[in-house]
């Protein structure tokens, strides 16, 4: 077991429990996930797209931001990138910077008890 741990957070995480998890972090309640430019260049190099083509079909402008579309799935709201077949998602080789540092958040410094319920990754 490999857990991850990072200065300021008290708690690890494990992400060999990405395996057996049907995806939690990537739905639930409507969200945010922000992208910058970088991000949005990743994406549209896995995709073999540009951003032209990528950012109106993928992304939600919301005042001077971008974030990256919702969809309803079967149970609550799901990225537009979660695979629920699969249960996994569908450009995790490029995805954004919001979603490579999860569980490593600010907010879950102050609330520990939503993550655990969340991620099953978590080591307290």
């Amino acid at each position: 077991m490999n857990i991850i741990q990072k200065e300021g957070f008290d708690f690890g995480f494990d992400p060999s429990a990405c395996e057996s998890c049907p995806g939690y972090c990537c739905r639930g309640e409507s969200g945010n996930i922000w992208v910058n430019h970088e991000d949005i260049l990743r994406m549209c190099r896995l995709l073999q797209t540009n951003p032209i083509d990528f950012i109106p079909h993928y992304l939600n402008r919301i005042n001077n931001r971008l974030s990256i579309k919702e969809r309803v799935g079967e149970y609550s709201m799901e990225c537009v990138f979660f695979d629920h077949h699969q249960k996994c998602c569908s450009i995790y080789a490029a995805r954004p910077r919001q979603c490579r540092t999860f569980p490593f958040w600010e907010h879950f410094k102050r609330h520990k008890k939503e993550l655990i319920k969340e991620c099953p990754g978590i080591r307290p």
